[in-house]
Parts: C-alpha cells; sequence; structure tokens
C-alpha cells in the first residue's frame, strides 16, 4: 500500500532517487523539498472506529489553493501497531491512490516544464554528481590556494639562524610580538638609538613557548648594548613572573618581578648573579602589577596597580606605597589610589621611575586605543605620605614611521633608563609592530573568508541544482512515537527550530528557473555568472590563506649571526621622472633596512623634500653635470658601508630587498643583485634569457644591486677606471659595465658577483614614457660595443661563470 502511493508521488514529482526516499517513509515520513506545501495524513485503524467502513483521511494543508496531489514537499504517516485493514479499508485506500495517479495525469501538462527542468540537474546518480562537484571545486580551490602561499610566502630562510635548531624559537601569540631597542644619549629626554658600544645585563620577560608562561630572561652586552649575548632563564617560578624591576640595596642586588597572578608581591635576592636567585620574603599580599620603586626624601615609595579591587579602572589605576627600606613593612598611600580613570593618562607604569636634575620622572602607558600603545612620561611635583601631584611633559622617543615594517612602529610600552659611570645615559624600549589581539583578529578574517568561499561553492551547487538542502526526519519531534497526536503535529508545524529548518530548506530548493537559467553552461550569460562566482570563490579562499599563514603582512629584516644592521638606497634621476621618484621613496623607505635615501639629481630643478612622502630621511644630491658616472661618485655623508644602487623605475616587494641585502652581508666583497647577465666569448649584450639559457651568469646589473660604497665608489673613481668613466660619458650608458668588470679584476679568480631571484619586479618608467632605454636594440647595440671596449682595458669575463642554484638559501636558482 505505502509502494503504491510512494511510486505516484516520485513519477509526479520526477525523483528518481526511490531507494532513498523509500526509507524515510517506510520509517515514518515523505518529504519532497520542491513544493510550499504540507499535508499530514493520519490513518486510523478501523477496527478502532466502529463507525467507519475505510479508511478516514485527514488533510491539512498551508499555502495556495491548488490540487492537493501537485505537490507533495512533506508527508508524515501515523499507524497503529496492528496495520492490516478490512477489506473495505483496502478498496478505499486504492481509489484515493488511483484519485492521486489521475490527478497526476490531469496536471501533467500544466508543470511539465517545471519538472522537465529539474529533473535535468537532479536525476539519476545525483549522490555521484554531488560528490564530484563539490571534490572538483574544494580541489581547485585548495590547488590555488596553496599555490598563492607557495608563490607569496615561501620559506623565511635566514630569519631564525641566531636560533639553534633544538629551540622551539619565538612563537607568535595575540599579544604580539615584542622587540627590545638600546637608545643611548646624555640625557633620558635626548636618547638616540645606537650602533657601536662597559658591561650591561638587560632582565626581560621570556614567555615559554610551550606552556605560554612568563619567565625571566637575561642577556649580556660587554659595548654598551651594541650587540647582546642570552645567558639563560634567571628566574622560573610555577606562575608567570613580568616586568623585573632590579635594584641595589645595601651591597646587595635584588630583583621585584610582576607574579599578580598569585595574588603577592615576591622580592628575590641575587645568590650568583645574573642567573641564580633566592625569595627573600613576600613583601605584599596585594596582585599589583607594573610595580616600581624609587628613593626620594628618606624614604622608599613603591608604584603600582591593583586592578583585581571593586570598581578599578583595568590599566587606568595607580596606587603608592612607602616605607622606610624596601624590604617593608610597606603602607599604603592615604589617597590611594591616587588615580581611577581612563586608560590612555598613563595610570599605569610603563617602566622604571628615574631621577633627573633633582627632580622624579615616572614612567607611564597609554593604553587608550591598545594595550602599551604610547610611552607618557610624569614629573613628580608632589610626593609626600599624604598628598601626591604629578604633571605629564613631552618625551619625544626617536620612532619609526614604517609601521609594521618596523620593530616599534605600531606601540611602544616599557622604558627603562640607567645613567652609566660616564655621566651618560641608556635606555632600552620595548616596542611591537602589531596590536594587541592582531593574532585573534588575523584569524578570524581567515576562516571567515574560507567558510565565505564554501558557501560560494554551495550556492553554486544549488543553483545548478546538483545540491538539495535535506533535513533528516530524525530531527523532528516525536519521531519515535507509535502515534502522533493532534496536538503534538501543531505543535511541531508552529515552533519547533526542525520545523522551521524545514520550511527554510525547502525554500532554498525552489530555485526559480530562471535563477538557474543564470548558470546554464550553454548560454554566454550562464558561462559569465559561472565564472564570477569560481572567481569569487578563488579570491575569498586566497584571502583566508593570507590571513591565517601570510603573517601580520609586516615586513621583517633577515638577520646574519643574529645581528641585524641597515643600508643607504641611491638613485639617480632628474627632473623628467619626478613621478617615478615620488612612488619610489614612499615604497622604499618603508623597507625595514633602509636608513636613508639619497637621491642624485643629475637635471633641472631638484624638488622639494616636502614634495616626497617618506619614513627615513631624504637627502638629495645635486650634481653639476649630467653624467651616469655620478651614481658612483664618493660620498663621504653616506653613513652606512652598505648601499643599494636601485633604479627609480624598478618597483620589487621589501622582502626581496631585504634577502639582497642579507645576501651581501654574507659576501660584502662582492656585488648582489637581481639582474643577471653572461657575456660570453662573442661579447654581445643579451637580456636574463641568454644567462638562463647557458645555466650560468657573471655580471650583475647595477641598476638594482648592494655594494659596499667604499670599496666600490673608491674603484670607480680611481685613476685605473679613468678611460673607462670617459667611454661612459662618450656612450652615456655602461657604467654599470664598467663597475662588473673592475669587481672582477679587483676579486681575482675569486667570484665577484651574487644573484638574488625577485618575486616580482615592474618597470614604472614603461607607465610614464621616460625611460633611459627606450630603444632596445640601440641600447644593445652600445652596450656590446661597451664590452668589447672594457674586456681590452680590464680583461674579458667571458671566462667566468657562476651557475644559478649555487647557495644554500635558494634565493638563487
Amino acid at each position: 500500500m505505502y509502494q503504491q502511493l510512494y511510486n505516484v508521488i516520485c513519477k509526479r514529482h520526477g525523483e528518481l532517487n526511490r531507494r532513498k526516499r523509500l526509507t524515510s517513509f517506510e520509517s515514518g515520513r515523505f518529504w519532497n523539498p520542491i513544493s510550499k506545501f504540507r499535508i499530514h495524513y493520519q490513518i486510523i485503524n478501523t477496527k478502532q472506529k466502529k463507525n467507519s467502513s475505510a479508511l478516514f483521511t485527514r488533510f491539512r494543508r498551508r499555502g495556495r489553493k491548488k490540487n492537493r496531489f501537485s505537490y507533495f514537499p512533506m508527508m508524515e504517516v501515523s499507524a497503529s501497531a496492528e496495520e492490516t485493514t478490512e477489506s473495505t479499508g483496502k478498496h478505499s485506500w486504492q481509489k484515493n491512490v488511483a484519485a492521486a495517479a489521475h490527478n497526476h495525469n490531469h496536471n501533467h501538462n500544466h508543470n511539465h516544464h517545471r519538472y522537465k527542468y529539474i529533473s535535468n540537474y537532479g536525476g539519476g546518480g545525483s549522490s555521484g554528481r554531488r560528490f564530484l562537484f563539490f571534490v572538483s571545486c574544494f580541489g581547485f580551490y585548495a590547488l590555488v590556494a596553496a599555490t598563492y602561499a607557495w608563490l607569496a610566502f615561501p620559506p623565511h630562510i635566514g630569519r631564525t639562524d641566531h636560533v639553534s635548531s633544538s629551540s622551539l624559537g619565538c612563537r607568535e601569540d595575540n599579544e604580539g610580538s615584542w622587540s627590545i631597542g638600546v637608545f643611548y644619549g646624555d640625557s633620558p629626554f635626548s636618547l638616540k638609538p645606537i650602533e657601536t658600544g662597559d658591561t650591561l645585563y638587560l632582565f626581560f620577560e621570556n614567555k615559554n613557548p610551550i606552556t605560554l608562561q612568563g619567565d625571566i630572561g637575561v642577556a649580556e652586552s660587554i659595548d654598551k648594548g651594541a650587540t647582546w649575548k642570552p645567558l639563560g632563564i634567571a628566574l622560573d617560578e610555577p606562575w608567570h613572573l613580568s616586568f623585573p624591576f632590579v635594584f641595589n640595596y645595601n651591597g646587595e642586588i635584588y630583583m621585584m618581578p610582576e607574579s599578580n597572578q598569585i595574588g603577592q608581591l615576591h622580592l628575590y635576592r641575587a645568590v650568583n648573579f645574573p642567573l641564580s636567585w633566592k625569595l627573600e620574603k613576600v613583601i605584599l599580599q596585594k596582585p599589583l602589577v607594573d610595580s616600581t620603586i624609587i628613593h626620594h626624601q628618606g624614604n622608599y615609595w613603591l608604584f603600582g596597580s591593583d586592578h583585581s579591587s571593586f570598581g578599578t579602572k583595568k590599566n587606568g589605576q595607580l596606587e603608592i606605597w612607602h616605607s622606610s627600606t624596601p624590604l617593608g613593612p610597606w603602607k599604603p598611600h592615604k589617597k590611594n589610589p591616587v588615580y581611577n580613570g581612563k586608560r590612555n593618562v598613563g595610570a599605569r607604569n610603563g617602566g622604571r621611575a628615574f631621577s633627573h636634575n633633582g627632580n622624579i620622572y615616572r614612567v607611564g602607558q597609554d593604553c587608550g586605543e591598545s594595550y602599551g600603545k604610547k610611552i607618557r612620561i610624569f614629573k613628580v611635583e608632589v610626593l609626600s605620605k599624604e598628598e601626591y601631584r604629578e604633571v605629564e611633559v613631552p618625551f619625544d622617543l626617536e620612532m619609526s614611521h614604517k609601521g609594521k615594517n618596523s620593530w616599534n612602529g605600531v606601540r611602544q610600552h616599557h622604558f627603562d633608563v640607567r645613567q652609566l659611570s660616564s655621566g651618560e645615559y641608556i635606555g632600552f624600549v620595548d616596542g611591537d609592530r602589531v596590536t594587541s589581539g592582531d593574532l585573534f583578529h588575523r584569524v578570524f578574517l581567515g576562516y571567515a573568508s574560507l567558510a565565505a568561499a564554501i558557501s560560494a561553492v554551495v550556492l553554486l551547487g544549488f543553483l545548478l541544482g546538483v545540491v538539495n538542502c535535506i533535513v533528516p526526519s530524525t530531527w523532528c519531534m516525536n519521531y519515535y512515537a507509535e502515534k502522533r497526536t493532534d496536538s503534538l503535529l501543531n505543535l511541531e508545524s508552529a515552533g519547533l527550530f526542525s520545523e522551521k529548518l524545514r520550511r527554510i530548506c525547502s525554500r532554498l530548493n525552489r530555485v526559480p528557473p530562471f535563477l538557474r537559467g543564470l548558470v546554464k553552461p550553454n548560454s554566454s550569460l550562464g558561462r559569465l555568472t559561472l565564472g564570477l562566482v569560481v572567481l569569487v570563490g578563488v579570491l575569498l579562499a586566497c584571502v583566508g590563506i593570507r590571513y591565517i599563514y601570510g603573517g601580520s603582512g609586516a615586513v621583517e629584516p633577515y638577520p646574519f649571526k643574529g645581528h641585524l644592521s641597515q643600508f643607504t638606497l641611491a638613485t639617480m634621476t632628474y627632473d623628467a621622472r619626478l613621478w617615478n621618484l615620488k612612488m619610489y621613496v614612499k615604497h622604499y623607505s618603508r623597507c625595514p633596512s633602509v636608513k636613508e635615501i639619497l637621491v642624485i639629481w643629475n637635471k633641472g630643478p631638484p624638488p622639494e623634500l616636502t614634495d616626497l612622502d617618506s619614513a627615513v630621511p631624504v637627502r638629495i644630491r645635486v650634481e653639476k653635470q649630467n653624467s651616469l658616472n655620478n651614481r658612483f661618485n664618493v660620498d663621504p655623508l653616506i653613513k652606512t658601508r652598505a648601499v643599494l644602487e636601485l633604479d627609480d623605475d624598478i618597483m620589487m616587494s621589501c622582502d626581496v630587498i631585504e634577502k639582497g641585502f642579507r645576501v651581501w652581508r654574507e659576501h660584502p666583497e662582492r656585488l648582489v643583485g637581481f639582474y643577471p647577465r653572461f657575456v660570453d666569448r662573442t661579447m654581445t649584450y643579451s637580456a636574463e634569457k641568454f644567462a638562463r639559457s647557458h645555466n650560468g651568469y657573471n655580471m650583475i646589473l647595477t641598476g638594482a644591486a648592494f655594494m659596499d660604497a667604499g670599496f666600490a665608489f673608491d674603484m670607480y673613481q680611481s685613476d685605473k677606471a679613468k678611460l673607462g668613466r670617459e667611454f661612459v660619458d662618450e656612450q652615456f650608458n655602461c657604467e654599470d659595465v664598467l663597475l662588473n668588470f673592475l669587481y672582477a679584476n679587483a676579486s681575482g679568480s675569486g667570484k665577484a658577483v651574487e644573484y638574488v631571484r625577485p618575486s616580482w619586479a615592474v618597470d614604472t618608467s614603461k607607465l610614464s614614457g621616460v625611460a633611459i632605454s627606450g630603444n632596445t636594440n640601440q641600447h644593445y647595440r652600445k652596450r656590446s660595443k661597451c664590452l668589447r671596449r672594457f674586456s681590452d682595458l680590464y680583461g674579458s669575463l667571458s671566462d667566468r661563470r657562476w651557475e644559478f642554484g649555487g647557495r644554500k638559501d635558494g634565493w638563487d636558482l
């Protein structure tokens, strides 16, 4: 009986996946998601109804008034334990089935086009088609995302060369990636970053990469802070430690770290400085954070914040305690808390309080926009047991304007300044390149983008008709009950979540034919729509990978032997290329290792420095004569050993520049650049393709190359190179070729050049139409002439060739 009715319904709606539907029907329910209507059947055993000679059938319909058998979205059957009926019941049931079949034939022509169209997308083998659809879509997206990650985020070789292989190294977390900078000056208010260097010990919070618990680490410097050697962990407790305040008292060295996690303030004494410490006493039973002590007018004053008190404004509260000795006992100030308000006023301590010119200064941190956003300095005007008053004073610590590309470009929150025996001051500042919570923000956006990409695939599946939304009948109320009462049916229909979900899914499945027509592969509009949906999905997948795998987006320098350095960026240009120069300065001044930009101005009136948007100092050197030799003039104002000669029409990523600088620091006696060339015995100048075909190079164009400024410029301006310089002026070309010959002569039989492959590079002169070498053939003929001339003067390069991929870093492939 059930099977007969099921066959009519399946035939009416073109539902060919019969086995799956039959299972649902036999369990007590049938649901066809095409229609907007619901029809409930309740079959009552005739044995229980004496006055009934046939099955009593009850219909309940909702929606538009249509033929009752035209649409069967959901059918629910509730039968008694006894399913056998009288012959009259069987006869009545057969009549109902016959009526359903008659209505099916009557309305077939009316809905023929609709069901035929749906059947074309959801016919036989729909499960296999759905599986193939999702596998192909997600496989394609995964392939694109993996390719994008491989190209855009290569392994950062060299970034952790100072970390042992057994160490887990530094790991990023949601608090940021703090670094420590060292500053030097005549007073706490005139500090500058140091580069040259008594023995110093630096104590700092060191987060365990496994437990994420803070310990106190220590490092040593023997050159006034220019270089540092990590000594290890000085203090490790079962709880989190931070803010190590170290001081001398009565010939002993003490440390007072923050330990608010256990609600106490501990004082430790050095047993074997700097790595062995013993707990001296618990000086306060309060969870103070960022506590510091200063001696003033015969008393010791302790400044700290207690964020556990009722009504306390986190990062906006300050308390003061006083004692005759640092060992206590400590008594609270009469006006505690002396401040409890806004987070951006610097109430929370941001370092060691210090004395200067008879005045006391307290260091606070501005936590308004983000934790540790900025350092503020306050001059203490009144400090007594009854009163406290302070006023903020100007404090402009030299800070980078490179944003995320600088170690302190976004925030800095701790400042510790000490006076050395020489009378000078040294200051330590920790900074960060991202805001607090940046990791969570990126992970959230990344997975949200991937979820949107998956949604695009599901949407495409709905439009194509290969995906249907079906709610399992087991989600319904009273599914396992033997009988379904009217009250239960009404309750389920009106308010249950499963019923609402069924309605939503039914509407999703009823995609109008004109929408399905938008994605028909055999039409131009359909192909365009499919392409747009796929493109959106690909973009969302790449954005998700970028947020999850690409890090904060900051370009970090590559250390060499655990240290970093800086270089000067030099470019030669003239008035007609000012547009190139503005874009050039704005982009490259944000690269992490660029200290200064030198503009060699060859012709026309130079621009004003205010016309250039730069994050580093810019110096314009105006030349008296328009000559390509000016590129390598000796310049005593250059402050760095390394110089990157880079044409103003070449744009490449800062990460590529940093890779080149890292390679040059390994080989400072060589030219290190990004454009290789190979010169054979024919002395014919060719493009990079020729070098690739010979799997080797012997020349690097200095339009994008690192060099030792003193070595290269002195050699180029020497008497030995005089004839070569004259030929360069004659041809107004080949100054880079001449420098390659000079380097080859100076290196003897050794390697003179190194290649670094850029991930991408753009020639912006093609956009402005002011390229110096616009005629390629003429340009190559001139350079071939230069090769023959310089070979006669300085020897040939053809007997030299170095293969691509010769270095371990893999950047020269």
